[in-house]
């Protein structure tokens, strides 16, 4: 009896660290460079980790330096741990969608390069399925006037980036790269995004 209670007690803790792990999930973008993606996707509720980084390439360990020459095939990337209950997977690609230009091939802005495309790295079928039914619904109705080159890739090896490019704008706030870029793009998130925000 006290075996079989001991095994009830290891399954139901097994169960909820199931659970538990089941919880939180992932959701990789690329939408340019990734300085201006971190800080967005940090103010959203529901959105527990950003973190900056590489992945779609066919070199191993990159460095950045590796990355911006455009040979490497890795996009600048964030990888978004999130809480379903609190914000869902959809609900994330509107932010995406709306936070770039998915309709220019390789750039944004005066960023240029394939380290800079649109894209989407899907992390299980599901994600796949909204990503290409949002993408289609996007282009079917013409939302931008121009074709959504997104690409919708299956999750690969994502490279964690160099330490400097973590939290960058919450430390490099006064740069005018932040000021300039980074900035409007957080004015236009307060706009049009208030209700998924963090409460401060």
């Amino acid at each position: 009896m006290k075996y079989l209670s001991i095994m009830i007690l290891v399954l139901l803790s097994a169960g909820n660290a199931g659970a538990q792990s089941k919880k939180l999930q992932k959701a990789t973008f690329g939408m340019g460079c990734f300085w201006c993606s971190e800080a967005l996707f940090q103010r959203l509720d529901g959105v527990i980790i950003v973190r900056s980084g590489y992945e779609g390439g066919s070199v191993a360990n990159p460095s950045y330096e590796d990355v911006c020459t455009g040979t490497t095939g890795h996009a600048e990337v964030i990888e978004v741990t999130y809480d379903p209950a609190k914000i869902k997977y959809d609900e994330l690609l509107e932010v995406f969608w709306k936070s770039h230009d998915p309709t220019t091939l390789n750039r944004q802005g005066a960023d240029v390069g394939t380290q800079y495309r649109s894209v989407i790295f899907y992390h299980d079928e599901e994600q796949k399925q909204i990503a290409e039914k949002y993408k289609k619904e996007l282009n079917d109705t013409r939302a931008y006037g121009k074709p959504v080159v997104t690409a919708i890739d299956k999750a690969s090896k994502f490279y964690v980036a160099e330490g400097y490019h973590q939290d960058y704008f919450n430390k490099n706030g006064n740069q005018p790269y932040c000021r300039m870029v980074i900035l409007p793009k957080l004015e236009k998130l307060e706009k049009v995004f208030k209700a998924k925000l963090k409460k401060h």
